[in-house]
């Protein structure tokens, strides 16, 4: 920031930059301005806001700016440059500019405390009006077409203001003072049914279906059996669990246990779901198997008004109302978040369906947040927390990344920033591919980006890799693994080599095979496989994944105890024939450490079947009390990790379950904390990325980590991203902006 004259009457032409529209900001320096009495104006543009400044106290205003901002706004620069005075004596806001943009549209925000007070307020004009918000609080992302964020570029422009609303909109001193969505019960949008018919079939235990931020939720009562079961027949979600929400911080402990970083991201205004130790008092339908259960608080007036109305009617039993909160979708389907479509596709799921006419234009999931070693973790990152972008070490030319084909995002960079989509979901039916690829679209509009080039992963048959050769822009392939390490690398600005740990369940190899456990060399673009878990036969290829019996098999087989199969997995009708093509050579193999979590749950009769990707990994997990470690469990062998004697000591008959999840942990664990620290040694290389969808784990996120630091190494762990596939194309994108800079830096261009 440049210093200012302190004449009479000094005039400053300041620009911010970062997330300053649609938080309140120009209503803010309106009142700041009014404080010191200066004249001027402020704008939306292009770059941020745009604020000229004139009076003898235009430095200090220049001083508070940073200092008191709204709480939705993100300062990430201020320049600052002396003007000529104009003898102005007002101080105005001004219309938003054109031009080239280099700022962003900022997140959903859940309601805020003094919208609350109204809503409830008898004598407030917005009592119990379920689309009420102000500068702090409401719809963003999910409404807003492109920049500037105006009124005119977001679907309430379908509303005209009531002359109440206008006079807020207007008025400098109301906490409405150019809030975008602004809306009442006389000019705003309208829900479809009354919130005791709501109410009313959530007590008689019917399933409803209501329009929230981002899309469609279904709800139902968490303490109500059959209507947790109805929900899983309907939806065809037989064993993954379900979130449920409730109406206070101080009903949490009711159902759960939560420290104070967990109790912190509840009340956080993103308001995502949040994995907490289950207390086990709600239906056992939930989160079956598993001993965390998601738990989220309101978000919009809606659910304020369900609750309210509950707790009135007493309708719900037990401490508090308790009430399921998934995605209204079918399995594997992308969020609903059209009217008509909604009406359609969920009418076999829902008993009610309740609509409004605010239209939705970016689907946005609910996040889902754990904490690990008492920091958070994304397990799904969407609604509440983007478009938020992740700072990079530099700036970059403008890339596409397209992830890969389950937990699909999509990433686009801007300079030094990485704008990484919410959570769409997996590319296998054609309603996921068509949200893939109006994600792009409203991306890369809203940003005014014209990537130069597209990142994607090895696999050809993925459709993100169909879309990005169909695209018609240069193409940059990153393998699988290695964009999960650059993730990190991205995200924590790390210059010079890492070594990176990144246990996967599954990513094509850069010469071809099926990779997942793997010991990287990485730095700048390059990439190095140094080791790999110990290959394991995978009978029946991609059937394995979901039958971990067939694993499991393969590690009876590997023992020399193929003998055992057809005992242990008698219920399996092909046990035979998965015994006698284990005996034949030149049959699939994998390195994958989620195969071999799948391999010990089996093992452990724990599950042979899954009905859910990481199913049998979760239940393993939820087993877990304390750790502990098979002395020579593990061994290392030019640069592969063998876990056979792990598994030997796994399936001896003086061990249960519960001490067996125990030291598969403990031991896999400790195996590659040895594993990494011998690399260190022989590498020199200290920083150690750790990444993959194993590491979504809470007992491996905690003990490798640590294992790490104890033996003088620098572990980076995801954080602002998924460890899982939800950040793959966060690290494709890194690799492929930092090939072009190359590319240009060597034709003589500038990067």
């Amino acid at each position: 920031m440049s210093a200012a004259t302190t004449c009479d009457r000094t005039r400053l032409r300041v620009r911010v930059s970062g997330a300053v529209q649609g938080v309140g900001f120009r209503p803010y320096v309106y009142g700041l301005a009014m404080r010191y009495g200066l004249a001027g104006f402020v704008i939306n543009g292009p770059e941020g806001v745009t604020i000229e400044v004139e009076g003898h106290r235009a430095s200090e205003f220049v001083a508070t700016l940073p200092l008191e901002a709204p709480p939705l706004a993100r300062i990430d620069h201020i320049s600052v440059r002396e003007t000529a005075a104009l003898a102005a004596k007002d101080f105005s806001i001004g219309t938003s500019e054109g031009g080239k943009l280099s700022t962003q549209i900022v997140a959903d925000a859940a309601v805020c405390q003094q919208c609350l007070s109204e809503l409830f307020d008898p004598e407030n004009r917005h009592y119990l009006y379920p689309f009420i918000s102000c500068c702090h609080c409401g719809p963003r992302y999910t409404i807003a077409e492109q920049l500037p964020y105006d009124r005119r570029n977001t679907v309430m422009r379908a509303f005209r203001l009531c002359a109440a609303c206008a006079a807020e909109y207007a008025d400098p001193a109301s906490r409405r003072f150019h809030a975008e969505a602004i809306a009442c019960p006389t000019c705003g949008p309208q829900l479809s049914h009354e919130i005791s018919a709501i109410v009313a079939a959530i007590a008689r235990g019917q399933i409803v279906a209501i329009k929230g931020l981002g899309g469609y939720q279904l709800l139902c009562d968490a303490r109500n059996q059959d209507a947790v079961q109805r929900l899983r027949r309907r939806k065809r979600r037989l064993q993954k669990p379900f979130a449920v929400m409730v109406d206070s911080i101080e009903c949490v402990s009711d159902i759960a246990e939560a420290n104070a970083p967990e109790l912190a991201l509840l009340e956080s205004v993103a308001r995502p779901i949040v994995l907490l130790r289950s207390r086990n008092n709600l239906s056992p339908a939930i989160a079956p198997g598993l001993s965390r259960v998601g738990v989220m608080l309101p978000v919009v007036p809606l659910h304020h008004l369900i609750f309210h109305a509950l707790r009135s009617a007493g309708a719900c039993a037990g401490a508090g109302p308790v009430i399921v909160a998934t995605s209204a979708n079918l399995c594997g389907e992308p969020l609903l978040i059209d009217n008509a479509q909604a009406l359609q596709r969920l009418k076999g799921i829902a008993d009610l369906i309740v609509t409004h006419d605010r239209d939705i234009l970016t689907r946005a999931d609910d996040s889902v947040v754990s904490v690990v070693a008492g920091r958070p973790q994304f397990i799904r990152r969407a609604r509440g927390y983007v478009p938020e972008p992740i700072r990079l070490a530099k700036s970059v030319p403008p890339v596409l990344a397209v992830g890969g084909a389950l937990k699909s995002t999509v990433t686009i960079t801007r300079d030094n920033q990485a704008f990484v989509s919410q959570h769409i979901g997996d590319l296998d039916t054609a309603e996921g591919i068509r949200a893939f690829e109006e994600t792009i679209r409203h991306l890369t509009s809203s940003l005014d980006v014209e990537p130069v080039a597209v990142a994607h992963d090895l696999h050809p048959d993925m459709a993100s890799t169909r879309f990005a050769q169909a695209n018609g822009r240069a193409l940059v392939a990153v393998q699988h693994h290695h964009a999960h390490a650059a993730a990190v690398i991205a995200e924590h600005g790390h210059a010079g080599p890492a070594l990176a740990l990144v246990l996967d369940g599954h990513g094509l190899g850069s010469e071809g095979g099926n990779w997942g456990g793997e010991l990287l060399l990485c730095e700048g673009t390059r990439c190095r496989r140094i080791g790999h878990l110990a290959p394991l036969q995978m009978p029946g290829g991609d059937r394995a994944t979901r039958e971990p019996w067939r694993m499991a098999s393969a590690v009876l087989h590997g023992l020399g105890r193929g003998n055992e199969i057809g005992q242990r997995f008698a219920a399996q009708r092909q046990a035979g024939c998965v015994s006698a093509l284990l005996d034949q050579p030149g049959g699939a193999t994998t390195t994958s450490a989620g195969r071999l979590f799948d391999a010990a749950a089996a093992l452990l009769e724990i599950a042979s079947l899954q009905s859910y990707e990481g199913e049998a990994a979760m239940k393993l997990e939820a087993l877990v009390r304390r750790t502990a470690i098979v002395e020579a469990g593990w061994t290392i062998d030019g640069g592969v990790l063998s876990l056979r004697p792990l598994f030997a000591r796994l399936i001896a008959d003086d061990i249960d379950a519960l001490g067996a999840a125990g030291l598969f942990h403990g031991t896999f664990a400790a195996a590659c904390v040895d594993w990494v620290t011998r690399s260190a040694r022989t590498t020199g290389v200290s920083t150690v990325v750790l990444s993959g969808g194993c590491f979504l784990n809470a007992v491996l996120a905690d003990e490798i980590p640590r294992g790490c630091s104890a033996a003088g190494l620098s572990p980076l762990m995801p954080r602002r991203v998924p460890p899982n596939d939800g950040g793959l194309s966060l690290g494709q994108a890194w690799i492929a902006a930092l090939q072009m800079a190359q590319q240009s830096s060597a034709r003589g261009g500038t990067a």
